[in-house]
């Protein structure tokens, strides 16, 4: 009987450290790089007398050099990292040329509404959204990334995946929306702290999620093979 997993495939503890240390080295450089460190810059430029427009421009330089320094440690660009900077970009231009800082916020949104978007659509594709960026975080041609790849063939593990994209797109979507109504009704440094502070506490939160659904998945699924495991021993049983 198959047997799936949505969580790890090595040693539990093992696995577990190099989980929290991994989610470590992934949530520092956003504090720092996409939260902190941007509102520094803005409320720094702020105070040094410089226009709204100029000061949100400015503090969108750390989370662009984020994105080059991720380029830069793996040698390649991926698609949240594009989008990033497309958002940046644009936003840039667009808050320039008009002289709108809610339109320079507005811009930045690209980025979660494009993916939301993708998650949803990639559902009608043979690999949902989700699936493929888990395979990219794990190397290519490495053992892990071999086993994991092969994990698609179990009906339980597709539909995890399904459900797991399904939610993240919604997700990316909602908070969209979230963020472009706090800009329209809300003040500028209100809508400045929201669109760097909303997105890591949806990250964080939806992460959460994703692994205990991760896990329910892979214990509901065990259980299941293994009660279909002790129906098979009792038939094959010799009678008599």
């Amino acid at each position: 009987m198959e047997r799936t997993a949505i969580g790890n495939l090595d040693d539990p503890h093992t696995s577990e450290m190099a989980g929290r240390q991994d989610r470590l080295r992934t949530l520092v450089p956003i504090a720092v790089f996409d939260v902190a460190g941007p509102l520094a810059v803005y409320y720094g430029a702020r105070a040094a007398g410089l226009s709204t427009v100029m000061a949100l421009v400015i503090s969108g330089v750390l989370p662009a050099l984020g994105v080059a320094g991720t380029v830069i440690r793996h040698r390649r660009l991926e698609v949240i990292g594009a989008l990033v900077l497309s958002g940046i970009a644009l936003g840039t231009v667009m808050g320039l040329l008009s002289g709108s800082a809610r339109l320079y916020l507005l811009d930045g949104l690209v980025a979660p509404v494009a993916l939301g978007g993708a998650c949803l659509a990639s559902l009608l594709s043979s690999r949902p959204l989700m699936f493929r960026f888990a395979l990219d975080t794990m190397g290519d041609g490495t053992p892990k990334r071999q086993a994991f790849a092969a994990m698609w063939e179990h009906p339980g593990f597709r539909r995890s995946f399904q459900v797991i994209t399904f939610v993240w797109g919604m997700v990316f979507l909602a908070e969209s929306g979230l963020q472009a109504l706090i800009i329209e009704t809300q003040s500028i440094n209100t809508a400045k702290q929201t669109s760097n502070l909303l997105p890591v506490a949806v990250l964080v939160a939806t992460l959460a999620w994703t692994r205990g659904y991760g896990k329910r998945a892979e214990q509901r699924q065990r259980h299941d093979a293994g009660g279909a495991d002790n129906v098979d021993a009792q038939v094959s049983a010799p009678v008599g």
